[in-house]
C-alpha cells in the first residue's frame, strides 16, 4: 500500500498528518522536511520567541514523541529534487524514490533576498530568530529593510530590547499596500511614538559591513542588517513536474492541484475561495493551522471544500491586533473607525458600496466573530451605526 506523502514539514504539513489520523485514516503516513528540526509554527519567531517570552519547547507543533506515536514517518534534514505525477513517485536528494498514493505539497515560502548583500539576517526559520535574539542588545544599530509585518514585529522586538532601531520603507508608509493609507498611518506613529527612525521613500543602493548606503547618499551605520521584503513561494518542485503555478500552485477550493492526487495547502497554495469567488494565496499562520483539516478531508476523498475568511493577528509594544477578510489595495471605497485610534482602541472596517470587506480590532477583543458575520452577510450598513461602538455589531445585520 503507497503512503499519503506530505512534502513540507511545517505548521501546515505537520497539521494536515495529525488531520489525516483524526479523520481516521491508518495507512502509511510521511511527512518530509528539508530542515532538520521537527514542524514548527513561525509567529513566535518574529513575536514571542524573539522577545524572549516564549520558550523553545513552545514553537513546537508537537511533542517529539507524537510522530511516532501516531505512526508518521517524519524525515527531517530531507530534500525532495523531483515529483512524477504520473507514475506517483518523488526522487529524493540521496537518490532513492518513494511512491505514493496522494500528495501534499506544503513547502510554504522563502524571504526575498536583497541582491549583493551578504551577511544580511532574514528571519524565516528558527535559528535566524535566534541569532537576532543575540543581536537585539542594548545599543546596538540594528536596521530593519522593508516596513512589513516582519519587520515591524523586529523592529518592536528590538526596541524593547534597548536597541537603536532604523527601518527602511520603499512606500510613503509601512504596510501601505496591506492597510491603505488611513491605517497604515496608525502603525508608523505607534514606531515613531516608540522611539524607531522610520524612513520612508527609502531606495537601497547598497548593504556593507558598515551599514547601509542609501540611493541619495545617506549612509545608515548598523550592527545587524534584518531584510524583510515579502516572501516568494517555493514552487519549483510543482513547476519542474508540470503542475500549473500562479503565485503558489494552483488549486480548487479542495485544495487540488492540477495533477491527479496531488494537492497543496499553506503558504504555497493558490487556492480558489468560494466566497470570495477568486483565487487567493495566504501566507498567514492561521491559514496553515486550518487548511489542513479540508486537505485532510479531500485527500481521503470527502467533498471539503476551504472557505474561512483569511485571518492574522501581530503584537507590537502594547498594540494588539486581529485582521479578519481579504481587500486589495484598491478595492475599497471607505474606512470606517469605530473607537479611539489616538488612544489605540478601535476597530477599522474596509467597505465597497456599504458592504464590509475586512475589520481590523486593535486592542478590542471577542469581536472577531461578529466582524465575520459582518462580512459574509454581504449587507449594506450604515456607515455611522458602523462607527458608533454604543451600537452592538450583531445588530448591524438586522437594522
Amino acid at each position: 500500500m503507497d503512503a499519503h506523502v506530505i512534502v513540507g514539514a511545517g505548521l501546515a504539513g505537520a497539521k494536515t498528518a495529525q488531520a489525516l489520523r483524526d479523520e481516521g485514516y491508518t495507512g502509511p503516513l510521511v511527512l518530509i522536511g528539508e530542515e532538520h528540526e521537527r514542524p514548527y509554527e513561525r509567529p513566535p519567531l518574529s513575536k514571542g520567541y524573539l522577545l524572549g517570552k516564549d520558550e523553545r519547547e513552545q514553537i513546537y507543533v508537537h511533542p517529539p514523541q507524537w510522530y511516532a506515536e501516531h505512526d508518521v514517518d517524519l524525515l527531517l534534514g530531507t530534500r525532495v529534487t523531483a515529483l512524477d505525477p504520473g507514475a506517483h513517485r518523488l526522487t529524493l536528494a540521496d537518490g532513492s524514490r518513494l511512491a505514493y498514493a496522494k500528495l501534499l505539497l506544503t513547502t510554504g515560502s522563502s524571504p526575498r533576498v536583497l541582491p549583493d548583500a551578504p551577511g544580511v539576517r532574514y528571519l524565516r526559520r528558527a535559528e535566524e530568530s535566534d541569532r537576532l535574539k543575540a543581536d537585539f542588545a542594548p545599543g546596538a544599530r540594528i536596521v530593519v529593510v522593508g516596513g512589513g509585518w516582519i519587520g515591524l514585529e523586529a523592529a518592536a522586538a528590538a526596541r524593547l530590547a534597548g536597541a537603536d532601531v532604523t527601518v527602511l520603507e520603499s512606500a510613503d508608509l509601512p504596510l501601505l499596500r496591506v492597510l491603505g493609507p488611513e491605517v497604515a498611518t496608525v502603525f508608523a506613529d505607534l514606531h515613531r511614538d516608540h522611539g524607531v527612525h522610520l524612513v520612508t521613500g527609502a531606495r537601497i543602493a547598497g548593504v556593507d559591513a558598515d551599514g547601509v548606503r542609501l540611493a541619495d547618499g545617506t549612509r545608515i551605520a548598523a550592527d545587524a542588517v534584518l531584510v524583510g521584503i515579502g516572501v516568494t513561494p517555493n514552487t519549483e518542485l510543482a513547476a519542474a513536474a508540470g503542475l500549473t503555478v500562479d503565485n503558489g500552485i494552483v488549486t480548487d477550493e479542495h485544495l487540488r492541484a492540477s495533477a491527479a492526487d496531488v494537492y497543496a495547502a499553506g503558504d504555497v497554495a493558490n487556492a480558489y475561495h468560494p466566497f470570495l469567488g477568486r483565487r487567493i494565496r495566504v501566507e498567514h499562520w492561521a491559514n496553515a493551522l486550518n487548511q489542513p483539516v479540508a486537505a485532510a478531508r479531500s485527500m481521503l476523498g470527502q467533498d471539503a471544500a476551504y472557505d474561512r475568511l483569511p485571518y492574522f493577528f501581530t503584537d507590537q509594544y502594547d498594540l494588539g491586533m486581529e485582521y479578519t477578510g481579504h481587500v486589495e489595495p484598491d478595492g475599497y471605497d471607505q474606512v470606517v473607525f469605530r473607537g479611539d485610534t489616538k488612544a489605540g482602541e478601535f476597530i477599522a472596517f474596509w467597505l465597497a458600496g456599504g458592504r464590509v470587506l475586512a475589520g481590523m480590532n486593535v486592542n478590542v477583543w471577542d469581536v472577531t466573530d461578529p466582524i465575520q458575520r459582518l462580512i459574509r452577510s454581504r449587507a449594506v450598513i450604515d456607515p455611522a451605526e458602523l462607527a458608533d461602538p454604543d451600537v452592538p455589531l450583531d445588530s448591524l445585520l438586522s437594522s
